[in-house]
């Protein structure tokens, strides 16, 4: 017998709401997506476009508690906090301190392995059914060190990594120089990580995983989404222009938006905050980079895509109303200039988006505990596009009343 058809409302179009779709739809529901804007317009608009499912290492870690004064001190560095944000600020700080002690933090990485490892499953998968798979690229990654006690400090997420089964393989010389011609010789040692991946191009790539969604029948309507709300018939989204949109599911998946919409509905409050990112997308023929550079030390990476390249990344903690400060963009592209000898910086486009984090970089995923019908699916950090397709899984599952792929339990609305 096949499962009732339900009215599902996914609230955002961005890359977790548009997978999210594409696996709902697939299932048979009537799936709308309401957005304010459009598909994959606003964060997932400018990401980095890896599928980083190796990326399994939390931001809250011993490890980033030691550097983290270092990086305070500058603006423009890696980490950064903007002075008048510091007080609104301070509970998802001490949030992200409890989930860096030891026995959170391998909780976060155990359930962050299961989930990476169903994210590359499943999208992997839609992939294929999509019919998409020459938009992803399986160049690998190059994480670089520009000293010895730089790459000796990383030995213990390797560790981690390798325990999770991941491939890696520390580089020098020759096969440095062989993985990335061009490199500044400041850089002594890399590691190379083959089963990385990227998009062609992160808009592009969302679009087409739509389009697929579209034929198995999902709908979008454009529309600012003011509140939530219960009825006796089952949850009502209410627009900007007060009509209303009656459902038997709505999944939220409004990114850093999320919590002012569920806010009114529930005592819960889930610290989420946001990891502003910036980057700045140059020209076709800026550099010939053969595959993602990552400079972790530096907390940004360079990007191959089809329409430049990209040069972007660092956390800027500082909520959604403060205006953007491009200078950090400027300083990752004056950083990259001196990595990249040969690199033309002329011509890039800057970007800044709004990554939704939660303190301890694992995301919320299950149902309001006041109403079971409005299921949550936000916070993925940086992790959007890579966790995506697993986020819809997930969702999938719970809509479909059966058991998780994986267990969530540390991924649960009110572990905080």
């Amino acid at each position: 017998m096949s499962r009732p058809t339900q009215r599902i409302v996914i609230v955002g179009a961005g890359i977790v709401g548009i997978a999210t779709a594409a696996l709902l739809s697939e299932q048979g529901h009537a799936v709308t997506v309401i957005d304010r804007t459009g598909i994959a317009e606003e964060t997932s608009k400018g990401n980095a476009a890896a599928l980083a499912f190796s990326d399994i290492m939390p931001l809250a870690s011993p490890k980033i508690l030691l550097k983290a004064p270092r990086w305070l001190l500058d603006p423009l560095g890696p980490l950064s906090i903007r002075p008048s944000y510091l007080p609104r600020l301070a509970p998802w700080l001490w949030q992200f301190w409890k989930a860096s002690q030891p026995g959170r933090l391998q909780t976060s990485i155990a359930t962050q392995t299961a989930l990476m490892r169903l994210a590359e499953s499943e999208m992997m998968a839609l992939v294929e059914r999509a019919g998409i798979g020459p938009m992803v690229r399986h160049d690998g990654s190059l994480e670089l060190y520009e000293s010895e006690a730089e790459f000796k400090a990383t030995a213990q997420g390797w560790t981690e990594r390798e325990r999770a089964g991941i491939g890696f393989e520390h580089v020098r010389g020759g096969r440095l120089a062989e993985l990335q011609p061009g490199l500044s010789p400041r850089f002594v040692a890399g590691t190379f990580v083959p089963g990385w991946k990227t998009v062609s191009e992160p808009q592009h790539f969302a679009r087409a995983i739509w389009a697929y969604a579209e034929r198995h029948g999902a709908v979008f309507h454009e529309a600012e989404v003011r509140a939530l709300e219960r009825s006796e018939n089952g949850p009502v989204v209410r627009l900007a222009d007060g009509t209303v949109r009656q459902a038997d599911r709505i999944v939220v998946c409004a990114g850093a938006w999320s919590t002012r919409l569920i806010n009114p509905l529930t005592r819960l409050r889930i610290p989420l905050d946001t990891e502003r990112g910036y980057n700045t997308t140059l020209p076709p023929g800026a550099f010939d980079l053969k595959r993602q550079l990552i400079f972790g030390n530096h907390g940004f990476v360079l990007t191959p895509l089809e329409t430049g390249l990209r040069v972007g990344g660092a956390v800027e903690l500082g909520g959604l109303d403060l205006p953007p400060n491009f200078a950090r963009s400027r300083s990752m592209l004056a950083k990259a200039a001196e990595f990249l000898p040969g690199l033309k910086t002329a011509g890039g486009v800057e970007w800044m988006g709004f990554r939704p984090s939660l303190p301890d970089s694992l995301p919320v995923i299950g149902a309001l505990p006041e109403d079971p019908s409005v299921l949550l699916a936000f916070g993925n950090g940086h992790l959007g596009l890579t966790q995506s397709a697993a986020m819809g899984r997930l969702i999938a599952d719970l809509v479909a009343g059966t058991a998780p792929a994986i267990d969530i339990a540390a991924c649960r609305p009110d572990r905080f």
